[in-house]
């Protein structure tokens, strides 16, 4: 899967990285960003839902 987040739509609610914390985290300004490593979600099924909690859809979430 490939995982991506718009920078320019994300507002820091965090609400990716309480979902899905093994793929998600949070920069020092507050926006969202993936953890190093991570970039594919490494299988975790709550990446969806994570995708899905973010209030503007800055994550998107599509088969590779």
């Amino acid at each position: 899967m490939d995982i991506s987040i718009d920078k320019d739509v994300c507002i820091g609610a965090g609400q990716c990285a309480l979902t899905a914390p093994g793929v998600f985290t949070q920069d020092d300004d507050g926006f969202s960003e993936l953890l190093p490593g991570r970039e594919d979600g490494d299988g975790d099924p709550m990446v969806r839902e994570a995708a899905r909690a973010c209030p503007v859809g800055a994550v998107t979430v599509t088969e590779t």
